[in-house]
């Protein structure tokens, strides 16, 4: 019947203060639990992650990439939004949640519906937004490592993106009520995530269209391009200590071929489940 009413049952059949979420292809750190139940010792917390880690990063370019891709949106996007106290997507490999806020939400939860269909995806994302509807805060706690198999080859990358982007636009649909609510970073996150690619995605259009026009190289929108990734790539290599970070700017290619066409896609295919 699912993973969300596999959840669901467990819950229900619980009896702990806390309840640990983790995924079947996922090993935690033995200290893991202890320290994400430190952090839920403040009664107003209602949901926390650890960090997440490729266990497979070794086989692959693709899972190479991945793992830097986790790492990035673990300490820098969930960093961020946690030292407001809203991170928006306790990731599902890995997440620990207060059961008295569970039992709450549980039939908001089990009861999900996106233009009329039942929503069979992206069940991380939505119960942290219901935590933070809730007046809970989220969490994370970057020493807390759970390291998941990640996809090893494109074609499964990409479904699961698929999965992820139409999960994301659903959501943060579903988020907007609660941004006056927070912290006013949380505002401007939401709409530099969905606005940063919408920008992105003309620029790559506008030098199509001029090599096609002018058969002209769109050199300064390549050249703007570029110098991005390598700041990005550059901060991330200094922060994490790492120089194989200066790699994720292969990224980028990915990004703009591969993952701009497929977010597009998901927008327009947002009822798909």
């Amino acid at each position: 019947v699912g993973k969300r009413k596999a959840q669901i049952a467990a819950i229900t059949q619980s009896s702990g203060d806390l309840i640990l979420n983790v995924d079947s292809d996922t090993t935690i750190a033995s200290d893991v639990v202890s320290k994400l139940a430190h952090k839920m010792r403040d009664p107003a917390v209602g949901a926390v992650m650890g960090q997440m880690k490729a266990s497979n990063q070794a086989d692959t370019w693709l899972t190479r990439l991945i793992d830097m891709e986790y790492w990035l949106a673990c300490n820098e996007e969930r960093a961020a939004q946690a030292r407001f106290g809203a991170v928006m997507c306790c990731c599902g490999p890995c997440a620990m949640y207060r059961r008295s806020a569970m039992l709450s939400l549980l039939d908001q939860y089990e009861t999900q519906l996106y233009r009329g269909k039942p929503s069979d995806f992206g069940e991380d994302r939505h119960l942290t937004i219901l935590m933070l509807s809730a007046g809970f805060r989220t969490e994370y706690v970057p020493s807390a490592i759970a390291a998941t198999v990640v996809p090893d080859t494109m074609g499964v990358y990409l479904r699961q993106q698929l999965r992820w982007a139409r999960s994301t636009f659903r959501d943060t649909l579903l988020a907007l009520p609660i941004l006056p609510g927070l912290d006013r970073y949380l505002t401007l996150d939401a709409i530099g995530q969905n606005v940063g690619l919408l920008l992105l995605a003309l620029s790559v259009l506008t030098g199509i269209g001029q090599f096609a026009l002018t058969a002209t190289l769109p050199w300064w929108t390549i050249l703007v391009i570029g110098s991005m990734t390598l700041v990005r790539c550059s901060v991330a290599a200094y922060r994490a200590r790492e120089l194989r970070f200066l790699g994720f700017a292969l990224h980028t290619l990915v990004n703009i071929f591969l993952l701009i066409p497929l977010k597009a896609y998901a927008l327009c295919t947002l009822s798909n489940s």
